[in-house]
């Protein structure tokens, strides 16, 4: 199992918005992609971050996704919409297999 995560740094006082972006672009990539993506905020440290968690057989089927969310046009102004409420450069991504 591979587990991709994101996580991004909010824009001071854009905590709010780049959750409600980030939920609506989860909420499509279900819909679209079947592809279930979990929104995650800190209950300790950082309090301006955002996280996204997904879930792959493998990393084919990452590669698979990730070739198909580029090649899907309404996808990008979702992206977009989520980054202007995030700290520019401020994002890093994991991804992890399960032992």
């Amino acid at each position: 199992m591979i587990t991709y995560i994101r996580i991004a740094n909010a824009q001071s006082g854009k905590l709010g918005a780049a959750t409600a972006a980030a939920s609506s672009l989860a909420a499509y990539l279900k819909r679209r992609h079947d592809l279930e993506v979990t929104v995650h905020v800190p209950v300790g440290g950082n309090p301006n971050r955002v996280c996204w968690t997904a879930q792959f057989a493998d990393l084919a089927g990452l590669e698979r996704f990730m070739e198909a969310s580029m090649a899907d046009p309404e996808y990008a102004p979702l992206v977009a919409e989520v980054a202007k409420n995030l700290i520019n450069g401020a994002t890093t991504d994991e991804i992890l297999k399960s032992l």
